[in-house]
């Protein structure tokens, strides 16, 4: 079972449904657990479940924040069934495939494409966007499960700039594949990226360009959160990645592609784990006040 040591952690935001979706979720997919729950009281949304959980050794954060943000395919996850990997990756992939159909919608069916012998992609009961595809055991392995971006609208075109800016902001990064949509692939334009994948922080994401007039973009129902370790880190990563001063709230920031992040001490995870009702609350109460999290107020929150 690998254990998540991941700097970069990919936050759900549900208006009541996360409990329910993290464990639908860890019983689709193989090497999955749920991991702790907490209860924050009093947020701008009421009480609220803050989950933590795992999918094939990949981590994730859920919360029941209310009605404000819904999840649309402009972020999406892929899932790598590899068959050098997994024995019956095929039927696993159709096995799983099945299950988020339940409810679901298809965005493209479950076929063979050029670029794989079997690939679909689908927006389960919740909402959330999966690309399952069997890859090509050749070249270098990735992770079960990549975070994948999707530039559309004004922001179509910008899928490089985007990765190259990324590459710069986080350490232990590096460019990956890159594919580019060929002549005649209109609307899209001849050299955007049709595919590409990266690496920040020892850990893959993808990007790709898509000139379809899709009625999204991206929104806060899907984050990134940042674990730091100093408050130097976090001053550094707000820095660099805010552009939108308007969205900057308790840890929260947009980058200038409109993508979300937050930006939070690793600290905070032991905070949230190991407190009692009331430090919980003091910790709670000092964010909400925060644009940019200050790790010494939260350890005097905490501290009481």
């Amino acid at each position: 079972m690998t254990k998540t040591n991941q700097t970069i952690i990919p936050h759900l935001w549900y208006d009541r449904e996360a409990n329910e979706a993290a464990e639908f979720y860890v019983s689709i997919f193989p090497d999955s657990r749920m991991k702790n729950k907490t209860i924050l009281h009093d947020t701008p949304s009421g009480d609220s479940d803050l989950i933590s959980f795992e999918l094939w050794g990949q981590g994730f954060m859920a919360i029941n924040g209310g009605p404000y943000f819904t999840f649309n395919p402009s972020v999406s996850f892929f899932v790598n069934f590899d068959p050098s990997r997994e024995k019956d990756a095929s039927e696993k992939l159709d096995e799983v495939w099945n299950k988020l159909s339940e409810g679901g919608t298809v965005l493209m069916p479950l076929d063979k494409y050029p670029f794989s012998k079997k690939y679909g992609w689908i927006q389960d009961k919740f909402g959330l966007s999966w690309q399952l595809i069997l890859t090509n055991p050749e070249g270098e392995e990735r992770p079960p499960i990549v975070p994948s971006t999707m530039f559309v609208g004004d922001k179509c075109g910008k899928a490089e700039e985007a990765i190259d800016f990324y590459l710069s902001v986080f350490k232990h990064s590096r460019m990956g594949h890159i594919a580019r949509y060929p002549q005649g692939m209109e609307p899209d334009k001849e050299g955007t990226i049709m595919f590409a994948d990266f690496m920040l922080e020892n850990q893959w994401f993808a990007a790709m360009d898509s000139a379809i007039d899709h009625k999204f973009s991206f929104n806060e129902a899907i984050s990134f959160m940042v674990y730091c370790d100093t408050q130097a880190e976090i001053d550094d990563y707000w820095d660099k990645l805010s552009a939108v001063p308007e969205s900057e709230q308790c840890g929260w920031l947009k980058d200038k592609f409109g993508l979300s992040w937050q930006i939070v001490p690793r600290e905070m995870d032991e905070m949230m784990a190991n407190s009692t009702p009331e430090q919980l609350a003091r910790v709670n109460e000092a964010t909400l006040k925060m644009k940019k999290l200050n790790l010494a107020e939260l350890e005097k929150a905490y501290k009481g």
